[in-house]
């Protein structure tokens, strides 16, 4: 998705209130890039699952690793249809009134496929992308943790962008 448009899903409706949606994809991917913590959303049959994972962003594509073996994983084989959440500028908004406080935040939400990725290559370059949210150090990875690590990336259906107070 590495166009200015927004992609409609049919499980990713119009927002309700319209001055908060961002529709510039430039400053949804913006939002993407300035986060280091994505959550994930999963469903296993009909249960919910929720995780925060470190990622990485390719422009198109959103990366995540994660060990070989645990929940996540264990759902994901099952099913690979995925939501995202990455959010940035946080705060609160006081108010006078009890039921008017406020979020402050910048958002970007989407629903994607989530794919295990195999080759070596393209492990080590997604790795390489989580990594540089950290450091801008180049890392060796060793065979061994390359063998047990899953690298898993995210191919986007859409994204939408929410913000208030910012």
């Amino acid at each position: 998705m590495s166009d200015n448009t927004i992609t409609e899903n049919p499980h990713h409706k119009a927002m309700r209130r319209v001055n908060r949606e961002i529709t510039d994809r430039a400053e949804i991917d913006e939002i993407i890039r300035s986060a280091r913590l994505m959550r994930i959303a999963l469903v296993d049959g009909n249960m919910p699952f929720l995780v925060p994972v470190f990622y990485g962003f390719d422009g198109v594509s959103l990366y995540f690793h994660s060990a070989k073996a645990g929940t996540k994983i264990e759902i994901l084989k099952r099913n690979n249809n995925i939501c995202f959440e990455i959010s940035i500028d946080h705060g609160v908004i006081i108010s006078d009134m009890a039921c008017d406080f406020e979020a402050k935040h910048r958002t970007a939400i989407g629903i994607g496929k989530a794919l295990f990725i195999e080759y070596e290559a393209e492990k080590i370059k997604a790795l390489d992308l989580i990594v540089a949210n950290f450091s801008d150090v180049k890392f060796e990875y060793p065979k061994s943790n390359l063998r047990q690590t899953a690298v898993i990336r995210i191919d986007i259906d859409s994204v939408k962008g929410k913000k208030y107070g910012v």
